[in-house]
């Protein structure tokens, strides 16, 4: 008879816990907003759109962003990786500023990881900005 009685107060006590995880998987808060400070939004590019500043963007783009972004800037990618902006999509081209996006690359977001100091100078990261801008005039 005790085992019963120990059998039925550990079931409870797991059933328990069990009715506690699910009610705080379900009461979890949403992931926070992601937003870029208006500062870094507008920042300006101090690197000019030269021939070699493209070429150099494309270069990083190509080790660093393609794999996710495809190699055309279309966000098509065969890594079954959603939600990844299209730009040569004009509108994707005109919301963003060149400041948000270096903050983007600088930062990450969500899975992207950040374009750190130690892989890529600052004037790098301006390139590839640079680059990302000619997908939008093809």
């Amino acid at each position: 008879m005790q085992g019963k009685s120990c059998f039925k107060i550990a079931a409870l006590v797991f059933a328990f816990f069990v009715f506690v995880w699910v009610m705080g998987a379900q009461q979890a808060p949403p992931p926070a907003e992601y937003k870029i400070p208006p500062e870094a939004a507008q920042k300006g590019n101090p690197v000019k759109p030269t021939p070699e500043s493209i070429a150099k963007g494309k270069k990083v783009y190509a080790v660093d962003c393609a794999l996710c972004h495809g190699e055309k800037g279309d966000g098509k990618n065969d890594m079954d990786i959603k939600n990844v902006p299209d730009f040569t999509n004009s509108d994707v081209q005109k919301n963003a500023t060149d400041g948000a996006w270096f903050y983007l690359i600088r930062k990450g977001k969500g899975d992207m990881p950040p374009e750190d100091a130690a892989r890529a100078k600052d004037d790098d990261v301006w390139s590839i900005v640079n680059y990302i801008r000619t997908f939008g005039k093809k």
